[in-house]
């Protein structure tokens, strides 16, 4: 997704969306690890989701704070 036309609010808000869905698929996992059989292609799918969220809110934080080298 190019961010680059997005206001600074509506990167705000796509954060905020994409730190939710975050937190969401880490209760997910966690719930479906705690079952008594766990199903682990859903747990991996899930886990790869949670990955791909986490780069793409490292490229949100990116454009919000562009003067910050990582």
């Amino acid at each position: 997704m190019d961010y680059s036309t997005f206001t600074e609010a509506a990167l705000e808000a796509r954060l905020a969306e994409l730190r939710q869905d975050h937190s969401d698929l880490e209760a997910a996992i966690q719930a479906l690890s705690n079952a008594a059989l766990p199903e682990l292609i859903v747990i991996g799918r899930f886990k790869r989701k949670k990955l791909a969220l986490k780069d793409e809110i490292s490229r949100v934080l990116d454009y919000l704070n562009p003067d910050i080298i990582a």
